[in-house]
């Protein structure tokens, strides 16, 4: 999941007891990939590994981007021949976002200077978030985010740059968050009315939130720019242990002509995260 917010994402996890799948002694050919899916992980999950130790296991296994990433991550990632499908930066907070007026100076130039860094290095995506409710009504909290979001995205049309909200549970992970929910999402992309501003839906949070993944999706896949995984429960391992059937989902994602990043958002627990990681991107290549 989510940005500019750091550490703060580190997750409380359920820790599953499955275990990775014996590695193959040589490349079997149902491990190449089918070309449908463009494969993304979040850089947050493995933060405790070097960039450019996480770039060459992310090439091998035909990663095009590792994501939640910055400025100063960027110009490593396109050196050597990856992007980032959804950018970020530190001045970009979950909690205390767009939804709160005194917020809207704050990070406007700020957000101007990453737009522009982004579209000088091929960064098509950047991320942002309502911030928590704190007893703000949603009607107003939908309105002030449309406010303090408008100079941003027409900024971000200069540039052809996307602007995603993310889509986040409040019963688990964030409470109070206030884009908890994909029809409040849906109404502020109406609101503000631009084609450079959609939705990050993260299959994992609306799970939770919501639940029925894959008729939302279809409902509302103009809306969205972007996806993400993790297992529900726990935000582990897309494997047997967790209920959703990913395969069913991004089969669903693809068939409504989505050509963005999918970006894988588990928190490994396998003894080896490279092989949790393979296993995911395998697990959603359709």
């Amino acid at each position: 999941m989510a940005a500019g917010t750091g550490g703060a994402l580190l997750l409380s996890t359920q820790a599953c007891a499955s275990e990775a799948p014996s590695a193959p002694t040589e490349e079997k050919k149902e491990d190449k990939l089918k070309g449908n899916v463009n494969h993304s992980v979040c850089r947050w999950c493995y933060n405790s590994m070097p960039l450019e130790e996480l770039i060459e296991h992310s090439k091998d296994m035909g990663i095009q981007s590792i994501e939640i990433t910055g400025p100063a991550d960027w110009e490593v990632l396109v050196k050597n021949g990856l992007t980032s499908g959804m950018g970020t930066a530190d001045f970009i907070s979950l909690t205390d976002g767009m939804n709160n007026p005194k917020n809207h100076e704050i990070v406007k130039q700020p957000y101007f200077d990453l737009i522009e860094k982004a579209a000088d290095m091929g960064i098509k995506n950047l991320i942002c978030f309502s911030g928590n409710r704190n007893g703000l009504d949603d009607e107003i909290g939908l309105e002030n985010c449309a406010v303090g979001l408008d100079a941003i995205v027409k900024h971000a049309e200069k540039h052809n740059i996307m602007i995603a909200m993310e889509l986040l549970n409040s019963k688990v992970n964030h409470k109070d968050y206030q884009c908890d929910k994909t029809p409040w999402g849906v109404q502020l992309v109406e609101k503000i009315g631009s084609p450079n501003f959609k939705l990050l839906y993260d299959i994992y949070h609306m799970q939770i939130m919501e639940g029925d993944v894959i008729a939302t999706i279809q409902k509302y896949k103009d809306y969205i720019c972007h996806y993400h995984t993790g297992g529900v429960p726990g935000r582990n391992e897309i494997d047997e242990t967790q209920e959703l059937y990913y395969p069913a989902i991004i089969k669903a994602i693809v068939d409504t002509g989505y050509k963005g990043f999918l970006g894988q958002e588990f928190i490994p627990t396998w003894s080896d995260p490279m092989k949790a990681l393979k296993h995911g991107v395998m697990t959603c290549d359709v």
